[in-house]
């Protein structure tokens, strides 16, 4: 593995790759051996409870802090070697945006898009303004940022990251503070914004909104990796168990055991009808089919009077992955 920031090219089709990326602080390990890999046009959630290491992982991505150990590529070249042909085709929003108070929202823009080595001052007024009506702060434009809400701070922040065509977009915590409104209008936007061709890499404590809005997600805790892939495939992954009511709970869980089933709980719960059962992580085969577990259960005598197949919920799925509960919802 070559040294962090070395002039090598990561893997060809992919937007953000890293590998065994690490950080320390001193002693304490804050991201530990990371390895993404980040699809075009994918728009993925990097998931994980405050504290895992999300917020450094991408200071690392965007050469905003210098990796312990490691490799990072972007949009397949080295980070941070090729910085200044990666950057301009990079926007982002990290650890919440900070503007000139006493500037309007259009005036920061200005002045922002004039820092930037590449930008075309011919063009500038007509891209701030369709930047700012992207967003929905058309109506603010010319109000001073001192007198803006959380939200709407929020919302300049991603503008200056649209000013111009980027590949990738690296949003920290795009939501926060929005009410339901603007939450559902960044949704709409991170997806148009795909749908454009740019690959959306959105770090996020919120499972709802990984769910409504990624096509990939990566789960982090306590600085490790412990999960990633197409949100359908994680979903995928979870533990299935069954769900029956009978009033031959003993004789029932004798029947599940010898299946190689697990009751959960001691069995029974305490009305005496309902009996938990484990299928664990579903298998190459598929598993137990449920006619099959229901045929069992009937030729041994055992009345079924309902039966039901339950999947782990994604919640579920991450909680026990990272130990931790995650926010699911604004």
């Amino acid at each position: 593995m070559s040294p962090a920031g070395g002039t090598g090219s990561g893997t060809p089709g992919l937007t953000i790759e890293t590998q065994g990326l690490t950080k320390r602080f001193g002693h304490q390990v804050a991201v530990d051996g990371v390895d993404l890999a980040v699809p075009p046009g994918s728009v993925f959630g990097f998931l994980g409870p405050n504290g895992s290491g999300k917020t450094t992982t991408i200071r690392m991505l965007l050469g905003l802090a210098a990796a312990s150990a490691g490799t990072v590529s972007l949009l397949g070249m080295e980070m941070p070697a090729r910085f200044r042909d990666v950057l301009p085709r990079v926007g982002a929003l990290v650890e919440g945006p900070a503007f000139y108070p006493f500037l309007s929202g259009a005036g920061n823009l200005h002045r922002l898009d004039a820092a930037g080595p590449r930008t075309v001052p011919a063009t500038r007024r007509a891209r701030v303004n369709l930047a700012l009506e992207r967003v929905g702060l058309s109506h603010a434009a010319g109000k001073k940022v001192h007198a803006y809400s959380l939200g709407m701070k929020q919302r300049l922040g991603i503008a200056n990251a649209l000013l111009s065509h980027r590949d990738l977009l690296v949003l920290d915590e795009p939501t926060n503070g929005l009410d339901p409104q603007g939450t559902r209008e960044v949704r709409n936007l991170v997806r148009s914004l795909a749908r454009d061709g740019a690959t959306v890499f959105v770090s996020s404590h919120l499972l709802a909104e990984v769910e409504q809005m990624c096509t990939h997600a990566a789960v982090m805790s306590a600085g490790r990796l412990v999960a990633q892939g197409p949100l359908a495939d994680l979903r995928r992954a979870g533990h299935v168990r069954i769900r029956l009511v009978t009033p031959d709970g003993g004789n029932a869980r004798t029947v599940l055991t010898r299946l190689g089933l697990v009751p959960e709980g001691g069995g029974v719960e305490p009305d005496g009808d309902v009996l938990l059962a484990g299928l664990g992580a579903p298998s190459a085969d598929g598993g137990h089919l449920p006619e099959d577990i229901v045929g069992h259960l009937v030729g041994a005598g055992i009345r079924v009077r309902g039966f039901t197949m339950e999947r782990e919920s994604l919640e579920d799925r991450f909680v026990a992955l990272t130990g931790e509960g995650f926010d699911v919802a604004q």
